[in-house]
This record gives structure tokens, sequence and C-alpha cells, in this order.
């Protein structure tokens, strides 16, 4: 679907990924790793969302706004491959915190989601300031 470029919507995106990990630190450090999961990955979401906010185009469903981040950015080689896997594994794990009832909770696991929140926002935030800077 096709949208306007802005940059305030470019901006308000990233703005709102960057609230996502702040919470997404309290919680894990209140201990509700399930919770801290589902902020880390909208964190991920937002932020590629706010990468996409730079062309006129925008999805609907989660799924279709990582399909379209990962063959027009991480396999273009525009972000590392390697953050690809780990949105992959961000969205399943949020996923499996959301909705698996008997799904258990690893600490490490919920602390590498915090962290691939945030290596992501960091490319992306140097990625966004040399498109609209």
């Amino acid at each position: 679907m096709e949208c306007k470029v802005s940059k305030e919507l470019v901006l308000h995106r990233l703005e709102q990924a960057k609230e996502d990990v702040k919470a997404c630190e309290v919680l894990y450090n209140e201990k509700l790793y399930k919770s801290a999961n589902n902020r880390a990955y909208y964190a991920i979401f937002h932020s590629i969302r706010s990468v996409l906010a730079l062309e006129p185009i925008d999805f609907k469903r989660h799924k279709d706004v990582i399909a379209y981040f990962n063959k027009n950015y991480i396999n273009t080689e525009i972000f590392p491959r390697k953050m690809g896997r780990r949105i992959a594994r961000a969205s399943q794990v949020r996923e499996d915190s959301d909705y698996d009832d008997e799904f258990i909770v690893n600490p490490d696991n919920t602390l590498l989601q915090i962290e691939t929140a945030k290596e992501l926002i960091k490319f992306v935030e140097e990625y966004i300031n040399k498109k609209i800077l």
C-alpha cells in the first residue's frame, strides 16, 4: 500500500521504537519477561516501519512489513544479514510469549531480544540520518 513520505512520520516511528526499548528494559528488570519480549519485538517493528516511511509504502500485516524489509533492506545488505535472522527470531519469540500458554520464558533469550532491538535501532537511526539530514 502506498503512502506519503513524511520526515515527521519517520522520526515519530523511530521515537516509538526507542520508547518501546525503554519499556522492555523496565519490564525485564521487573522480571516480566513475556511482556518484555512483546515490547522488544515492537521496538524492532516500529524501527522497521520508520525505514519504510522513507518510501511511499506501508502494510497492514506485520509479516508483510518484515518480508518487504527483508527483501529490500536485508537481502540487499543495506542492513546486516544477521539482523534478518534476529528479527525473525524476535517475531517468533513475541508470538510464543503472547499466544502460547505453555511457552517457557528464558531471561537470557529475552535479553537477546532487547539487544536485537537496540542494535537494529542503532542501524536504523544511522540509515535515517543519512537519508533525511
